[in-house]
């Protein structure tokens, strides 16, 4: 069974220290394929989605989450959707040129993280972090400390495996209410950990890892969860917010295009609506298609 494209939960018995580790090549590839993005935002936006996937993990519950990063460098705003499902999406908005080798300062400038989280039932939270940290994994370790402060190590790497993009990070964290003779065995483990080469990381299933990591501790590996990339755009949500907008707007832009094009930046869909379209709309009768034009 291919280990990509799954996140893997494990507990080390002998210590009070949870783990995860995700891979990921065609949730990342989709992400990547309808889109031109240099090469510094491709790596970043893998980075994200890796982080986004172990943080639905972490935080045990139901329903959504949001990374996203903005600043007032030349990328205005780079995003990922997640939920408790793994399922994925992602997309990144540049407003100038971007050099190879740009550092994530570079390409975001004076910035910040938003993280929100909006449960299937309960309040929604939003957290802010400051982007302080030279890479995103220490940005993320920063937001656990103000957070959670729960000793929190994160592990990020994105680049290619068999021609193709790959990405992948694990994910160490203290269990809560432990106490601080605990630190030592954390950075004991935090140090194996560290040791991962990106191409064990991509092309090894999660147990040989594992293994090559932690060959002396006792470590539970459970069952993995898949990650797809699934955008939630839909003709019916289309039409929907065409409704919303006045009506002397809409028929502005029927009448300079001859249709309204909705394009859907995330996963590269047209949804195309003419004049029979939008008069049917207003006239209470969407229909059940949601097939694209």
């Amino acid at each position: 069974m291919s280990n990509h494209d799954q996140l893997h939960r494990y507990l080390f018995e002998n210590y009070a220290v949870r783990g995860e580790l995700v891979t990921l090549s065609d949730t990342y590839r989709h992400i990547l394929e309808n889109h031109d993005y240099p090469a510094p935002v491709q790596a970043l936006l893998g980075e994200m989605l890796v982080a986004t996937s172990l943080l639905t993990a972490t935080l045990k519950f139901d329903g959504d989450i949001t990374v996203q990063l903005q600043g007032d460098g030349p990328l205005k705003l780079a995003v990922i959707n997640g939920n408790n499902q793994q399922e994925m999406r992602g997309v990144a908005r540049l407003q100038g040129d971007i050099a190879d080798g740009s550092t994530l300062q570079q390409m975001i400038g004076n910035g910040v993280m938003v993280i929100t989280i909006t449960p299937a039932e309960g309040e929604r939270y939003q957290g802010v972090v400051a982007l302080e940290g030279e890479t995103l994994a220490e940005c993320l370790e920063n937001y656990f400390r103000q957070s959670e402060q729960l000793p929190t190590r994160l592990f990020i790497r994105t680049g290619e495996a068999d021609g193709q993009p790959a990405a992948g990070g694990m994910l160490l964290q203290v269990l809560p209410a432990q106490d601080e003779q605990n630190a030592d065995d954390f950075d004991h483990l935090v140090q194996l950990t560290a040791t991962i080469k990106n191409e064990e990381l991509f092309t090894l299933p999660a147990n040989e890892v594992l293994y090559r990591l932690y060959h002396q501790e006792e470590v539970t590996l459970y069952e993995p969860q898949p990650v797809i990339f699934r955008c939630t755009c839909s003709r019916q949500r289309c039409a929907d917010a065409l409704l919303t907008l006045p009506t002397d707007e809409v028929a502005d832009m029927l009448e300079q295009d001859g249709n309204i094009d909705m394009h859907c930046d995330y996963c590269g869909n047209h949804y195309v609506f003419d004049a029979m379209d939008v008069a049917a709309l207003y006239a209470g009768n969407t229909g059940e298609s949601d097939q694209l034009h």
